[in-house]
């Protein structure tokens, strides 16, 4: 299958901006994959959760068909649940499809 999941998990702006979006951007835009998701994971999750910019990069990856999720057990922790599902990220616990997706034959790749 012709899958990427992409795990965004730091807390770091610029690893974010410069690294984890352009590609994930550039992945589903250019057609390099199928389908592309992007999975928002622990710290990253709070770090979205205040940033105008960042928020407005995650639109432009939804609009572009990129599929935006986030791990509801780290966004409870953050408290930033209610403002991810706001930006229109779809919020649920991710432990069980992330296994699936690791036993699948897509690739993970992590930021």
């Amino acid at each position: 299958m012709d899958k990427l999941i992409v795990i965004w998990s730091s807390a770091d702006r610029e690893v974010a901006l410069k690294m984890a979006f352009m590609y994930t951007l550039n992945a589903k835009a250019q057609d390099w994959w199928k389908e592309v998701t992007l999975i928002i994971w622990g710290p990253s999750a709070k770090l979205l959760a205040q940033d105008d910019e960042l928020q407005a990069e995650i639109k432009k990856m939804k609009n572009a068909g990129v599929k935006i999720m986030a791990c509801k057990s780290c966004s409870d922790s953050y408290q930033v649940s209610e403002n991810l599902n706001r930006v229109g990220v779809q919020v649920q616990y991710m432990g069980l499809p992330l296994t699936q997706y690791l036993k699948s034959d897509n690739k993970v790749l992590t930021f």
